[in-house]
């Protein structure tokens, strides 16, 4: 008897955003960051191994942002030779020219992070975002090294005219670990300027993200009822799932309480529960009419979507 194979769900990578984060994704435009205006400041700062009776010099960079690591991961690495130090002038001469060439697309395996929740997605009012990691946006992705200690390079790798993998200064401290980030970097010069700077003073880079490489979008625990209607307003004739993250009843863990499937509103109506008829109960019809009735009986529907 033949069988019907039942297709893998697709691997799925995690943005955590601000509600007005998501705005522009859904929008269109993601960002990718320069180096320095992440929140790590060893981002892409190795430890160059210097002569100590060599002056300090400019390295012009040469890098490749598609190559894989070279060096195999870990944590031995390797030890100043006699006569050698590192240079702090050169390992930040080359993130600032890292900073004039490239953009970085930072997402992470992690669905349910509650220190990314608070730390990325405003205190539980933001929202996650998942993405197809086979869409070809999210191509060449970069696992990110958790280590003790920093990448180290003797300067005369720099200088030898072989390209470095960017891939092999993705390496963070292992108080990171936690995020389990995976990266997407791109050339500055492939992606658009947009008007105005971010809070740090850095321009700011975007490319446009396919909406079909979004396939699920959750709301906080304390997302505002008023901004939970407005993105389901935004997603609800589109194939992008939404759900509402909820304290769950015990443990420190959330649930999450489906508002739409990944298909149209016009082809499947979206669920309604206590926690989710505050989105629709200002609608008109069987759905408004449901969804009041619900707010006005079901006993929880006194103690959700408060502020807390």
């Amino acid at each position: 008897m033949n069988t019907i194979a039942t297709p893998e769900p697709p691997t799925l990578l995690y943005k955590y955003v601000s509600i007005a984060g998501l705005r522009r994704i859904l929008q269109g435009p993601i960002r990718f960051t320069q180096p320095s205006a992440f929140n790590d400041p060893f981002e892409l700062l190795p430890e160059i191994i210097t002569p100590l009776d060599e002056q300090e010099r400019h390295i012009n960079l040469s890098f490749d942002i598609r190559a894989v690591r070279q060096l195999p991961p870990g944590e031995p690495t390797s030890p100043i030779p006699d006569g050698c130090g590192t240079s702090d002038a050169m390992s930040r001469d080359i993130v600032q020219q890292l900073n004039q060439k490239i953009g970085i697309l930072s997402l992470s395996r992690e669905r349910d992070s509650i220190l990314m929740w608070s730390h990325y997605a405003d205190q539980y009012a933001g929202a996650v975002v998942a993405f197809d990691a086979s869409h070809e946006f999210l191509a060449d992705q970069v696992e990110v090294e958790y280590r003790v200690t920093r990448p180290r390079r003797h300067v005369n790798s720099y200088l030898c005219g072989t390209p470095v993998p960017i891939s092999e200064l993705c390496a963070k401290s292992v108080h990171w670990s936690y995020e389990r980030e995976v990266r997407v970097v791109r050339l500055l010069s492939e992606c658009t300027k947009s008007e105005g700077a971010d809070s740090r003073g850095y321009p700011i880079f975007v490319r446009p993200i396919p909406l079909e490489a979004i396939k699920s979008v959750i709301l906080g625990e304390r997302t505002p009822v008023g901004q939970q209607r407005e993105i389901f307003g935004r997603i609800m004739e589109t194939n992008i799932t939404l759900s509402l993250a909820a304290v769950d009843h015990s443990g420190f863990a959330f649930r999450e309480e489906r508002i739409k499937f990944g298909v149209p509103i016009s082809k499947m109506s979206p669920m309604v529960s206590a926690r989710t008829a505050h989105i629709f109960c200002e609608l008109s019809g069987t759905l408004g009419d449901l969804s009041r009735w619900m707010i006005a009986h079901h006993p929880s529907s006194k103690v959700v979507n408060l502020p807390t």
